[in-house]
């Protein structure tokens, strides 16, 4: 299809494949360099049908990230879930899933453009980071439990901003939860 063409926006899974597509180029561009037609040209749709879909970039960035946050706890549930895996490792790979994956110029720039628009994302940025150390602590269970996923949660977010990669980033990450879970 040429980009140029407006795909029927009705189309199952195109909304969400439009996300994705807007959720990657926000982080590799930043908030503020990303234009709709960078967008448009990412999720292989004309701007018309761009816009058709979302009326401003504020509302695209809006449901991206929404999106992008209610599936990583989804998915972060899931982790943490499987007992057939040690903790350590239900942790490690929960908190890739939340926060790991995010880690380079999407970690600097979202806070960024958070803080400077709080009502941006609403109250999804205050109801998801308790929904996720709720998950932790009913993973980590205990008289602990809180302390620790609080721990847990304080480290990864300096560490988000300390290293340059998702590697240095999980390696550091488990270095944390070794010393906090036995």
């Amino acid at each position: 299809m040429a980009v140029s063409e407006v795909p029927d926006a009705a189309e199952p899974g195109r909304r969400d494949a439009v996300l994705e597509s807007a959720l990657l180029t926000f982080a590799r561009h930043g908030y503020r360099k990303t234009s709709m037609e960078e967008v448009a040209r990412a999720a292989r749709i004309s701007r018309p049908g761009l816009y058709f879909l979302f009326s401003s970039k504020q509302e695209l960035f809006r449901a991206a990230v929404t999106r992008a946050i209610e599936q990583d706890l989804v998915v972060a549930g899931e982790i943490l879930a499987d007992t057939g895996k040690s903790l350590g490792e239900r942790l490690i790979g929960a908190f890739d899933r939340w926060a790991g994956r995010y880690v380079g110029p999407m970690s600097r720039d979202v806070p960024e453009v958070i803080e400077q628009n709080p009502d941006l994302l609403g109250p999804i940025t205050h109801t998801a980071p308790k929904r996720f150390e709720a998950l932790v602590v009913a993973a980590v269970g205990g008289e602990a439990a809180t302390g620790v996923a609080q721990t847990l949660i304080s480290a990864s977010i300096g560490l988000k901003h300390q290293v340059e990669t998702r590697e240095a980033y999980l390696g550091r990450m488990a270095t944390a939860i070794g010393l906090l879970v036995p």
